[in-house]
């Protein structure tokens, strides 16, 4: 008995110089990714109980499998971190690039009730805002650009939310048609993983610069100018983008 009593301490050092450190390990589904879409980030690190993630975007985990995606384009430092059972911690760090959203505005004149849309609009002021009251208070632009000859103009980089768009020339906006339903200057989530174009209509004004007087608020009910029946419905239209 006295010996079984010797041997067990030792047996018992054995078994606690065999914990192994832990070591983090993870694969990441697609990187880069665009603005909206879901990453797979698996952690395949060995000897560890637990692990904690840190996304470098203020967000973290604790889950072995973790599906993310970004609100805004950049470059970020992913962090795993592998809790081993003897206290040991292992660290692994990933860099994340991220893809922001293209988004093409094409301006119109609006037509008469059963008439095509009017002609392209060159040289028109199109400024995005990240809110509806920024739209109204003319706060917080995230950016802005002229129409070429075609009535286009392209924004890039841009994060996965809803963008309220003004447009203005010296004859032509569209806060009257925002004043009858949000959905003329209201944006879908723009995921990155698409190419967007909105078309953004305007209404002329013959004696000029009437936009300049004109209160910005917006309505949250369809009505009917001049006789015809205008919905912003359709405005929006997405294409998939193909990855390099």
């Amino acid at each position: 008995m006295k010996r079984i009593l010797t041997i067990l301490p030792i047996l018992s050092l054995i078994v606690m110089g065999c914990k192994r450190e832990p070591i983090a390990d993870a694969t990441i589904s697609v990187n880069p990714a665009y603005v909206g879409e879901y990453v797979t980030f698996k952690s395949y690190s060995t000897n560890t109980d637990f692990v904690e993630w840190d996304m470098g975007d203020g967000f973290s985990y604790s889950d072995f499998v973790v599906d993310h995606y970004y609100v805004d384009p950049g470059f970020y430092d992913v962090q795993l971190r592998a809790f081993g059972t003897n206290g040991g911690v292992s660290v692994a760090t990933y860099p994340m690039e991220v893809i922001g959203a293209e988004l093409t505005v094409v301006v119109r004149l609006w037509t008469e009730e059963g008439q095509p849309p009017g002609y392209l609009l060159p040289d028109a002021r199109v400024r995005l805002y990240p809110t509806l009251t920024d739209w109204e208070q003319e706060t917080n632009l995230v950016v802005e650009g002229f129409t070429n000859s075609v009535g286009e103009v392209t924004f890039d980089g841009l994060s996965y939310q809803r963008y309220y768009i003004d447009v203005w020339e010296d004859f032509h906006d569209n806060y009257t048609l925002a004043g009858e339903d949000i959905g003329w200057i209201e944006t879908e989530m723009l995921e990155g993983i698409y190419l967007w174009t909105f078309e953004a209509m305007v209404d002329y004004y013959p004696g000029g610069k009437k936009s300049a007087s004109t209160e910005r608020k917006v309505g949250t009910e369809k009505s009917a100018t001049d006789g015809a029946k205008r919905s912003p419905e359709g405005l929006s239209t997405k294409t998939p983008v193909k990855r390099k």
